[in-house]
């Protein structure tokens, strides 16, 4: 589905609004019924409404664009709490299991073991 309703109508040739509209069976929602805000000119599908494009507006060039900052070095992430396979996070704390006390998100330890990588897919 696409964000736009602003439509060129082939059947009056305004730039109008697409309106949908729900169908029902009883009361179960089949579909939805596209027709033009204007003229009531009915298209079959979405892929058949001729949606007006926009061109997008760019403001800055990206050249004037500020270069992404990098905050941490390659891997100086890797070892923080948040990635060790003994923290756990709960509502109300975050708990390191190895040592057994709350910890932060960035803190680091030696005792640092990894997670396996179907946790990390999950982060």
């Amino acid at each position: 589905m696409t964000a736009s309703r602003e439509i060129q109508c082939p059947g009056c040739g305004r730039e109008t609004l697409l309106l949908r509209e729900p169908r029902y069976e009883g009361f179960t929602k089949v579909g939805e019924s596209l027709s033009c805000a204007s003229c009531g000119h009915v298209f079959a599908s979405e892929a058949e409404v001729p949606f007006k494009h926009r061109a997008k507006i760019e403001v800055f060039t990206e050249d004037e664009r500020p270069k992404a900052v990098k905050v941490f070095g390659e891997k100086e992430n890797a070892r923080l709490c948040r990635y060790c396979a003994n923290y756990v996070v709960n509502p109300f704390m975050q708990w390191c299991g190895h040592h057994k006390k709350e910890v932060q998100a960035t803190d680091t330890c030696h005792a640092f073991k990894p997670k396996p990588p179907e946790a990390k897919a999950l982060l």
